[in-house]
């Protein structure tokens, strides 16, 4: 039973991934680029889509519709979806995410910013590129540590959207995202197939994203610190209701 459900829910998920891409093209080639209706079709794919894998997701607080940095940690691959389901912005991934079978042409064609870390160039430019975005009217959702990983509290943040942030006075959004069991992290030497085989065969994932106030500051330092210390506290009050004994 359990293998049928995989089974079922990865079928799913990539014939439904090629829909939605599909329609976002096509309704670009006929109606003309529109990248706001391109990141709405991205948002109901995620809100059909999690529920289809088994994905129950728990928003709390306000989720931002205005110009901002979503100023996230990050847990696993379902992490894009989880703040796709509510912010209708643009996501910030690694450049390899391009290349990933169905996933990656999904997210060149949904609004998607990538970047290569180890390239300064690549970074000057995404960040050129988030605050053009902001100029635009779109939140940006940035998961700042730049890697999964499945310790209880985050992990160094990088300082580029902050220091963007605080030399162009745009707001940023702390928001704690976190799932109540640790086994669907995805860290470590685990690869994308088997750890998505594995978490596919469970009937439910409840994921939770809980979101911050809007923070301000001309102190890029003092930004990056609120913002950590507000996820941080989250993560340890969310897993501290999961039973963890935190």
């Amino acid at each position: 039973m359990n293998n049928l459900r995989a089974l079922y829910r990865l079928f799913y998920f990539a014939l439904y991934t090629l829909y939605k891409s599909a329609q976002i093209v096509v309704s670009n080639l006929v109606l003309g680029t529109d990248a706001r209706r391109s990141i709405r079709i991205r948002q109901s794919w995620a809100r059909t889509l999690l529920p289809h894998l088994g994905v129950r997701v728990h928003i709390l607080g306000t989720p931002p519709e205005f110009p901002c940095i979503v100023a996230c940690n990050h847990r696993s691959y379902l992490d894009p979806p989880l703040m796709a389901h509510n912010i209708n912005g643009y996501g910030v991934a690694k450049a390899e995410v391009a290349n990933w079978p169905v996933i990656g042409w999904g997210a060149r064609v949904a609004g998607v910013l990538f970047l290569r870390r180890e390239s300064q160039q690549s970074r000057k430019t995404t960040l050129q590129g988030i605050a053009d975005k902001v100029k635009e009217g779109y939140p940006i959702i940035l998961f700042v540590e730049g890697t999964t990983h499945a310790g209880p509290t985050t992990l160094d943040f990088k300082p580029g959207a902050f220091k963007l942030a605080a030399q162009q006075d745009i707001a940023i959004v702390p928001a704690a995202l976190e799932f109540a069991s640790p086994d669907d992290y995805w860290v470590g030497d685990d690869t994308f197939l088997p750890h998505l085989w594995r978490r596919l065969q469970t009937r439910y994932k409840d994921a939770y994203v809980s979101y911050g106030p809007v923070l301000r500051n001309s102190d890029a330092d003092a930004l990056l610190r609120d913002a950590k210390n507000w996820i941080d506290a989250e993560l340890l009050r969310l897993q501290k209701g999961f039973g963890r004994g935190l």
